[in-house]
């Protein structure tokens, strides 16, 4: 059984009818719905709730975190931002959905600004896969097109991806790497481009299928930890090796 933990800021659902309409229990219930049928245990957790619903204990409880958020990104604290990063490093794995490029904890976790181009014109994107044989593309026969999507567009500033498995194309011309992995200490990291929340992109089986793949991807190692510090020779030092 795979523990995730749904993080949501849960803001634009209570401010924008827009939103309300698409997403009437908030984006984080939309995607825990649509994930139910894996077989993870599911729990969210929003900006509003005590320590953003992220304390020491669910942390530490968590396989893997998905993380969506937008407009409130500033609001986030610190001390968390901190804790989630350490989580990572640590081996907690870590799904960053659409504008949580710009989240702390992703940023922190890449180093670079993590900025791109954008624009919301109900654009046609295609979503289509450049690394067939990964496991977070299984199941994904080529592309995904959804007839309406914000667009971003290169130059995305990040760190070269560790693997690259998708890509996007707009009608409007821009290119997008949209499917891109990272490993930072133990942990392992996926960024995923789709879901404005305007858009009712999380009812997407294919959506929910890759974001499915990459929670099982990125669920952590269970492997003896690593040995840091002053360490004893594993065989006598002072011999003639043969």
């Amino acid at each position: 059984m795979i523990n995730v933990t749904i993080w949501n800021e849960f803001v634009h659902e209570k401010i924008h009818d827009e939103v309300k309409e698409v997403y009437p229990d908030g984006l984080h219930r939309a995607l825990a719905d649509g994930l139910g049928g894996e077989g993870f245990a599911i729990r969210t957790a929003t900006l509003d709730q005590p320590e953003h619903g992220l304390s020491d204990e669910v942390l530490n409880s968590t396989d893997v975190l998905i993380w969506w958020g937008h407009m409130a990104h500033d609001r986030v604290s610190d001390e968390i931002v901190q804790k989630v990063v350490q989580r990572v490093l640590n081996g907690m794995g870590m799904i960053v959905l659409h504008s949580g490029h710009f989240s702390k904890p992703f940023k922190a976790l890449m180093g670079t600004s993590c900025d791109l181009k954008w624009r919301v014109a109900d654009e046609q994107e295609i979503v289509w896969c450049v690394n067939p044989s990964h496991p977070i593309a299984e199941g994904i026969d080529g592309k995904i097109v959804l007839e309406k999507e914000e667009m971003y567009g290169e130059f995305f500033d990040i760190p070269v991806p560790d693997e690259l498995v998708f890509v996007s194309n707009f009608q409007g011309g821009e290119v997008f790497r949209s499917g891109c992995t990272f490993r930072r200490g133990e942990g392992k990291i996926f960024y995923f481009r789709p879901g404005h929340e305007t858009y009712p992109t999380y009812y997407n089986p294919e959506i929910l299928k890759v974001i499915s793949n990459a929670v099982k991807w990125a669920y952590p190692a269970r492997s003896s930890k690593p040995q840091y510090g002053k360490s004893e020779p594993v065989r006598p030092i002072g011999g003639v090796l043969v």
